[in-house]
């Protein structure tokens, strides 16, 4: 298997962990605090973004890069992922009118494209190379 396509297996296996802490509190959220889908799913992403970050930089990149540089380019490359889900989640929910779930799976599809390029090509990728 080449290693792009290794370390994408990896990289969605990160995301299905994540995934599981950011749907968990979107879905009691919704279901238990009665809050609004977007705000909800915004509150989950956070929450997913942080297991994400933790599970990346040890399993699916093997960073070698510090911390504190490391999880600045995460935080934007994450922020810019809360903004695409939100803005997916806004357009399934509101204007569409699609159940929020179904929205929430869509949306994570594609902000896996771009949180996948962010992550392997600046958050993680070191001079020396990545695998």
């Amino acid at each position: 298997m080449p290693a792009l396509l290794r370390q994408f297996v990896k990289f969605t296996g990160a995301g299905f962990v994540s995934a599981i802490g950011h749907y968990g509190l979107l879905i009691a959220l919704v279901q238990i605090a009665a809050v609004p889908a977007v705000p909800a799913s915004a509150a989950g992403a956070l929450l997913g973004a942080w297991i994400n970050y933790s599970v990346n930089y040890r399993y699916t990149f093997r960073s070698t890069r510090q911390h504190r540089e490391s999880v600045l380019r995460f935080a934007v490359v994450a922020a810019v992922g809360l903004v695409l889900n939100t803005l997916f989640m806004w357009v399934g929910v509101e204007l569409i009118g699609v159940h929020y779930l179904l929205s929430q799976v869509v949306t994570t599809g594609l902000v896996l494209i771009w949180s996948f390029a962010g992550n392997r090509y600046w958050t993680f990728h070191s001079a020396a190379g990545i695998e």
